[in-house]
């Protein structure tokens, strides 16, 4: 007799990564990545083979009864995981525009979901939805209030990454989560930091996209907006080639002209100027969102580290902690991140699998 099977799917602009898991112990059946290199009408095309290939290879293992996708950005209606049907679908297009290199991405495989597996359930999951009750000091923007009430906010995101390390801290912590501070700093290619209190989201370095908070690897991150009107009169610029500006030509490789943090470390580390200023400027801003969620919380049980660069190698940590007299007696928590399994935890629960 053939076993369960739930699939989570997280596609981006350039991959789709893939996690079967075994029903009901959750144990992985089977995971893995594809490169997505084509655009437009290819693109299309390119994703149904893969998703083809996908399901038939995931079906010998057993018989796949739902699916779980990673959806970015919820806008301001989808904030809990929810039962994608074909009227969901419709609204999810409406945030195309706030998570334009993600969500027309999450979306699709969806729909092909739908299409080619249409016995199984699907269940949306967003990056956003830890970040549903911010306190309106964190959450709304210094603009006109018209704009706030219009869905202009702070989001945030990786809020299933942020959440799921939260737990795991609190179990290591022996402690409630209900009862634990904790700033938990996620960093990969694209990185952010969570105030959490009594273990509720309080404030997160990424806002109405993920552009905002710290420097990442290809994202600027925090920069003075008159930057934009500067670039916009000195060299004619229009949006759409200053947001490929922010968002993939700047941060850590535009300082160091490198796009693999661990070529950037390696670089550093000979003293290579441009690739040492980069990691300073990326680990200075990390320490100033540390102390200022410190003043936010008052009090923190601990401070944790996760991503592929947050839970790598230890130097990075190393870097931003040093010097903080402030963290003397904060436990400094290095966890790898499971978002496939938070994923896959919230859909069972929801499907009632």
């Amino acid at each position: 007799m053939q076993k369960d099977i739930l699939v989570v799917l997280n596609a981006g602009s350039t991959s789709l990564k893939y996690k079967a898991f075994y029903l009901p112990s959750l144990s992985v059946a089977d995971e893995g990545q594809f490169t997505i290199d084509t655009k437009g009408k290819e693109r299309v095309l390119e994703e149904k083979n893969i998703f083809t290939e996908l399901l038939a290879k995931i079906s010998s293992f057993g018989n796949v009864v739902g699916f779980a996708h990673r959806v970015v950005h919820g806008g301001d209606r989808f904030f809990e995981p929810v039962v994608v049907t074909h009227e969901i679908i419709g609204e999810l297009k409406k945030t195309f525009d706030l998570a334009p290199l993600h969500n027309p991405h999450n979306v699709s495989f969806i729909t092909l979901a739908m299409k080619l597996a249409p016995k199984a359930k699907n269940v949306a999951v967003f990056d956003t939805g830890f970040y549903r009750d911010l306190p309106d000091v964190a959450k709304i923007y210094p603009i006109p209030y018209e704009y706030f009430e219009s869905g202009v906010r702070r989001y945030g995101f990786h809020g299933i990454s942020h959440e799921f390390v939260a737990k795991e801290a609190a179990k290591k912590l022996k402690k409630p989560l209900s009862k634990c501070s904790l700033i938990t700093v996620h960093l990969g290619g694209g990185s952010s930091i969570t105030a959490i209190k009594n273990g509720k989201a309080v404030d997160t370095s990424m806002g109405f996209t993920p552009l905002e908070g710290i420097t990442m690897i290809s994202r600027a991150g925090d920069i003075d907006p008159g930057i934009i009107f500067y670039l916009m009169r000195k060299y004619k610029m229009n949006a759409a080639s200053i947001e490929n500006l922010l968002n993939k030509s700047s941060g850590l490789k535009g300082i160091s002209g490198l796009k693999d943090f661990r070529d950037i470390l390696d670089a550093a580390d000979k003293d290579e100027h441009k690739s040492r200023l980069a990691f300073d400027m990326f680990t200075y801003r990390i320490r100033k969102y540390i102390g200022s969620y410190m003043g936010v919380l008052g009090k923190v049980d601990a401070v944790v580290f996760t991503g592929a660069i947050g839970s790598g190698r230890p130097q990075t940590r190393n870097a931003i902690t040093a010097g903080m007299v402030m963290l003397k007696d904060v436990k400094k928590l290095a966890i790898p991140t499971n978002e496939e399994l938070a994923m896959a935890e919230k859909a069972v629960r929801l499907l009632h699998l």
